[in-house]
């Protein structure tokens, strides 16, 4: 059981020993399983080693009794998880809340994808994640977006018969995304349209504590013992003291404070379920590497959509340039969707604005109506399932 239910138990007040929810004790596929849908578990192979799971919801709960030409038809949709998450960030809810599972019973083909260095996807075929090397966790979203994104497609496609598929990222499911089709534009013709919930290119105007990463984002060697070895998990003594700092100056509620993902994308009790709050706990931070999040720590820095800067020596040897290289949005051609709200501490509108203008086949440019709606709430909010998810199915069946 991860740390954080501990901190949740010592905590009185906050929910009752009857109100803790079972489901803290279920991993995804047991999640699925118990609200009546089928589930798979499939591992993918990088180009570079890293062993990947996905979790697969194949037809909704009527079951499997389809015709053939009826599961052939049934499109696939990569449903890509936002930074420290996992698949299970898509089935946080009852099967009428949760948007994995309302797509899956809308007709699709559900694929919960798991970046390198989560819980799901801590594997590789050489490397030792606990190696005192380090070198599992050399990784950032430039590599999910390059390796994992098409791995993940293509490993889909050739399982499906289909040619093509659709995309719905969160955060840095979206960055991961708009990395993957600038490096790699080959992959846009392979993705039918592509849905950015709170979507993350560049980061300028970021209200996150991130940014308060920023002055240490090119000392590396600082950041590991900020924040632990090679693997961001805030589950050590030096973050935690972190945390609390930040906590003081942001005054959210004690028990958010404990988790990172509330303290860097922010809390919206409003629209919060806190029946599902030890269930999240439970599945959340699902981990990545201090390289990830110190990337998006020198965006806020430099302002710019590029790969991660090793310092001017070791740029010139990755790069054969003294500055990362920037991402070419242009690339980009795929049609995408933007939905994005006015109160999200990671995707700040101006950003997101930014973002709009430099897609080439921007399809839907969408402000959620409510004022307080925040990062997290496109999946996790009350009403995600009105406000996003029958969008997303509005939208799905025009590409």
């Amino acid at each position: 059981m991860p740390l954080l239910l501990f901190f949740l138990f010592l905590l009185p007040g906050v929910l009752a020993d009857d109100d803790i929810n079972p489901d803290i004790y279920l991993d995804v596929p047991g999640l699925i399983t118990k609200y009546g849908f089928p589930v798979e578990t499939h591992i993918v192979q990088t180009e570079d080693g890293y062993l990947l799971t996905l979790h697969r919801i194949p037809h909704s709960r009527k079951g499997g009794s389809e015709d053939q030409n009826r599961v052939v038809a049934r499109q696939p949709i990569l449903m890509q998880h936002g930074l420290l998450s996992s698949s299970s960030s898509w089935i946080m809810g009852a099967p009428e809340k949760a948007p994995a599972y309302i797509m899956a019973d809308a007709g699709y083909d559900i694929w919960l994808g798991n970046a390198r260095g989560n819980t799901y996807s801590r594997n590789h075929t050489k490397l030792n994640p606990d190696g005192r090397d380090g070198k599992f966790w050399d990784f950032s979203w430039d590599e999910m977006g390059y390796f994992d994104v098409p791995a993940m497609i293509d490993y889909i496609l050739n399982r499906t018969g289909h040619t093509s598929l659709y995309y719905i990222g969160h955060s840095m499911g979206t960055t991961m995304f708009f990395a993957g089709m600038s490096a790699r534009p080959e992959y846009n013709s392979k993705v039918k349209a592509m849905f950015a919930l709170g979507p993350v290119a560049t980061v300028n105007h970021i209200l996150s504590p991130i940014r308060f990463l920023a002055p240490l984002s090119k000392e590396i060697e600082a950041l590991f013992l900020l924040l632990g070895h090679h693997e961001f998990l805030p589950h050590n003594k030096l973050f935690t003291k972190w945390v609390e700092k930040v906590c003081n100056v942001q005054k959210y509620a004690k028990l958010m404070c404990v988790n990172s993902i509330f303290l860097l994308t922010g809390f919206d009790q409003a629209q919060f379920n806190m029946t599902w709050l030890p269930v999240i706990l439970a599945n959340n931070p699902a981990g990545t590497s201090v390289r990830t999040v110190a990337h998006y720590a020198q965006e806020v820095e430099s302002g710019k959509f590029q790969y991660f800067d090793f310092g001017s020596r070791e740029n010139m040897r990755r790069y054969n340039q003294s500055e990362p290289p920037q991402y070419n949005l242009k690339n980009v051609v795929a049609p995408v969707g933007l939905l994005w709200g006015i109160n999200d501490f990671l995707a700040d509108p101006k950003d997101v604005a930014h973002l709009a203008g430099s897609l080439p086949n921007m399809v839907h440019d969408v402000c959620m109506p409510r004022p307080s709606f925040n990062h997290i709430d496109f999946i996790w909010g009350d009403d995600a399932d009105k406000l996003v998810v029958r969008l997303l199915l509005k939208y799905l069946p025009f590409y």
